[in-house]
């Protein structure tokens, strides 16, 4: 058995992790601080135009080895379990809710409040935007007013988003560009600016934002030690008190025996599918039902978002490829009068993508040139949109996570089930959420005589999270406000799985606001 010791133990190599990682070692420079990340280190940047390639030419994976074979949950929307986490591959959408989020019950009678005021998280939005680099425009409505401005200024509109826009702003609602975590100035963070290679998903010049990128900082700068292919599987409390002493670990690689992890201090920033995981696989004598569990919230309210969304031809000239994961949204719906029937959501529209150009006419011509651009230009002489709205759902009790009681991996662990489910005020409001969005999209669709296609809905919630919320009350949440456990002192959990509502954007920023708030209280002791 390996015995490893440390100030702080962080369970996940995540983007969160990445953060409070960071974070910790600036304010606390002797920490010493170990990251076990059951996944593998994919440091391969030199290799990610090769990837890339690979991806367009064949639909490979574009990340070889992201995966770990037998550890895997039912109803979860990624597989991905690497060094950077989700992160790798995300769009680099920063979105941020609005104040609604944080008072819905206050506001709507709704939900709950959460145990944070929107002035104290905006600052750390402000902070989570500095430290991975986020260019964006500010927008025009005065309840989004920022303390501090984007760190970049926005990526450029494309030609097509300067025609959607126009056409989209014919609706009444003012749209302007996604702030993205992608360099717009030359040396950001170290990283290149972006080029617009069109696969955001896998960056080849690194002006993405990426946690592998701040991960080999603080290794080069000896600030961390990272343990890769190694999973914890067990918490483990002290004898006489309800800290937390060991986390007790197995290495992926194959290699013979256990490892013990040590430490004053553990943070799970392992996500909302395995942080409350790992919670209910510790469980003891004392805590018979997980750790943290004393008021059975572990691994319950799983929340996230739902969507409607239509395509709609224009007469316009979108011509494809171009940067199409950049997108237009309106905050106009983020939030609703008190009096009205709720429905909150962002409204998101992209170009649809649209014909390609060809090699072969449909007679069989072989088509070169200006012949193969005259062809292309006559099948896309109308646009298409893409028209999406995320809107604010919240969960149930029992939208959860639990033990299967048939899967395990091969170290004989029960993997997490995750089943969302809306509650009781949610699912009777469907209906009018539902007409709400045909009645939008018929609106934007008869700007330019459009067509609108069918409307479809999500069949998941996106940008899950929930499973270990945060609250004042004890015997109704799992953590504080800051991620600290209600019941083991010494045991935080950050980032995604703190969240009690879901909101109706893109969550990622706010997961990263939230766990740099943690940071400073784990850092305090």
């Amino acid at each position: 058995m390996a015995v490893h010791e440390c100030d702080v133990c962080i369970v996940g190599g995540g983007i969160t992790a990445a953060m409070v990682a960071e974070k910790l070692a600036a304010l606390r420079p002797n920490l010493s601080i170990i990251i076990v990340e059951a996944g593998k280190s994919l440091f391969d940047a030199e290799n990610r135009f090769e990837y890339r390639q690979r991806s367009i030419d064949f639909g490979e994976n574009q990340w070889p080895g992201d995966f770990v074979p037998d550890q895997s949950a039912e109803g979860i929307i990624s597989r991905t379990m690497a060094v950077g986490g989700s992160a790798l591959h995300w769009g680099g959408v920063c979105n941020r809710f609005s104040e609604e989020d944080t008072r819905l019950k206050s506001m709507y009678g709704l939900a709950v409040d959460w145990p944070i005021t929107w002035t104290e998280l905006e600052k750390y939005y402000c902070e989570a935007e500095r430290r991975i680099g986020v260019s964006g425009e500010p927008g025009p409505l005065k309840e989004d007013l920022r303390s501090e401005p984007y760190p970049m200024p926005p990526m450029n509109m494309t030609f097509n988003l300067l025609q959607l826009k126009a056409w989209a702003e014919k609706s009444g609602a003012p749209f302007w560009t996604t702030p993205q975590a992608k360099n717009t100035i030359n040396g950001y963070g170290g990283r290149s600016i972006c080029l617009r290679c069109n696969t955001c998903e896998i960056c080849p010049t690194g002006a993405r934002y990426s946690p592998d990128w701040t991960f080999k900082q603080l290794l080069a700068a000896k600030r961390i030690q990272l343990h890769d292919q190694t999973l914890v599987r067990k918490l483990e409390l002290d004898e006489i008190t309800s800290r937390v002493s060991v986390a007790h670990a197995v290495k992926e690689d194959g290699s013979p025996g256990t490892e013990q992890y040590r430490a004053r201090t553990f943070v799970l920033a392992s996500g909302y599918t395995w942080s409350p995981h790992l919670l209910l696989l510790s469980a003891n004598s004392r805590f018979p039902n997980g750790l943290a569990n004393r008021s059975d919230h572990v691994g319950r309210y799983m929340t996230g978002h739902l969507a409607y969304q239509t395509n709609i031809d224009l007469d316009l000239k979108i011509y494809p490829g171009m940067n199409v994961q950049h997108s237009l949204i309106s905050r106009q719906y983020f939030r609703c009068a008190t009096d009205a029937p709720y429905v909150r959501h962002d409204l998101r529209v992209w170009e649809s993508g649209g014909e390609r150009p060809r090699l072969r006419s449909g007679d069989g011509t072989l088509l070169l040139g200006d012949a193969l651009l005259d062809d292309w230009r006559t099948r896309t002489g109308r646009g298409t949109a893409r028209v999406r709205g995320y809107f604010d759902v919240h969960p149930d009790r029992d939208s959860r996570l639990t033990l299967s009681p048939a899967v395990k991996n091969r170290w004989g662990d029960p993997m997490p089930v995750v089943q969302h489910r809306i509650d009781a005020a949610t699912e009777a409001r469907q209906a009018g959420t539902r007409a709400h969005f045909e009645r939008l999209f018929a609106t934007m669709a008869r700007a330019n005589d459009g067509r609108m296609g069918n409307i479809s809905a999500l069949s998941y919630q996106d940008h899950p999270a929930g499973g270990c919320r945060m609250g004042q009350d004890p015997a109704t949440s799992v953590v504080d406000s800051h991620g600290r456990t209600h019941d083991h002192q010494n045991l935080f959990v950050v980032g995604s799985p703190t969240l009690p509502t879901g909101g109706c954007t893109n969550a990622t920023l706010t997961f990263i606001a939230l766990a740099l708030r943690s940071a400073e209280a784990v850092a305090a002791g």
